[in-house]
């Protein structure tokens, strides 16, 4: 195995404007349960599919991929037949849907003529540095073999990515935007896309103020308060939790685009460098040396 992961990593364009994301060659894109399960709980398999068809062409244009994919847990849930409302019916369903969500995307990509991998993360993955340099081994190793990596969080063991005991003990990340952020930054990611339900960041809460506009770019650093108004932080991956690691993204040195996953080629235009979403600049001091 390679003793340096960085020096196998396809140096790309970290963009400061839209016009250069077509030069970004390693990206991380989070997709939320939103995008891949349908209203009804099932797999939106059209949805997914065309998804993975733009992450096959950036594969074969030479990008390095990397996903990061909710949904497990609504899968199993329906699979069930539970709401899956409390932390153990929320284990056990992640454990029998991340099973069905990894078979949708190893038989989607091996049609395209790849091969998916599945990585499944807990937080002691990045704080015990033993543990962090073998995912980065891993995962830099997986890409230079041109496979893509699926990456999800280890729901069915670990308890606090699903919810914040009272131990005092805060979680490294909470949600998968916050994973997505934290293997963006960790991998030297030239781009980090967050595709979810939400369209754009908006200068208001756009369901309470309908004069709400969506922003097209955030300066690194601006304050967005006021953008939150009215937005509930509870849940697992509502806005809050899109702008917080957006924002860990960016200190890192890593742009941020955030967009709707439910849009048709949403994907292939963000990487084409068109004005879809809310594009976050970077702090430009922040990332690579």
């Amino acid at each position: 195995m390679n003793p340096n992961p960085k020096a196998i990593h396809l140096q790309g364009t970290r963009p400061s404007r839209r016009e250069e994301l077509p030069l970004v060659k390693r990206i991380v894109v989070k997709l939320g349960t939103q995008v891949v399960v349908d209203a009804e709980g099932r797999p939106s398999l059209s949805r997914l599919y065309g998804l993975m068809e733009t992450v096959a062409e950036f594969r074969r244009r030479g990008g390095q991929p990397v996903l990061v994919s909710s949904g497990a847990i609504g899968l199993g849930a329906r699979q069930l037949g539970i709401k899956a409302k409390d932390l153990v019916q929320k284990q056990a369903a992640a454990a029998v849907g991340q099973g069905q969500l990894m078979s949708i995307y190893q038989e989607g990509f091996a049609r395209m003529g790849l091969c998916a991998a599945q990585v499944l993360l807990t937080e002691d993955d990045f704080s015990d540095p033993m543990r962090y340099a073998n995912l980065r081994h891993t995962l830099d190793t997986l890409l230079e073999l041109g496979a893509i990596p699926v990456l999800n969080e280890n729901d069915t063991v670990s308890t606090l990515e699903l919810e914040r005991p009272g131990s005092g003990r805060a979680p490294i990340f909470s949600d998968n935007d916050h994973l997505s952020a934290l293997v963006a930054t960790h991998l030297d990611a030239d781009l980090l896309v967050l595709l979810s339900d939400v369209t754009a960041l908006h200068t208001r809460n756009p369901g309470l103020y309908p004069d709400a506009q969506p922003l097209g770019e955030v300066a690194f650093g601006a304050n967005l308060s006021v953008n939150l108004e009215g937005t509930s932080g509870r849940g697992r991956g509502g806005m809050v939790s899109k702008v917080e690691a957006a924002r860990c993204a960016a200190r890192g040195g890593v742009p941020v685009v955030l967009a709707s996953g439910l849009a048709f080629n949403v994907l292939r235009q963000v990487l084409a460098g068109e004005p879809v979403g809310t594009f976050f600049l970077a702090d430009p001091s922040g990332g690579r040396p």
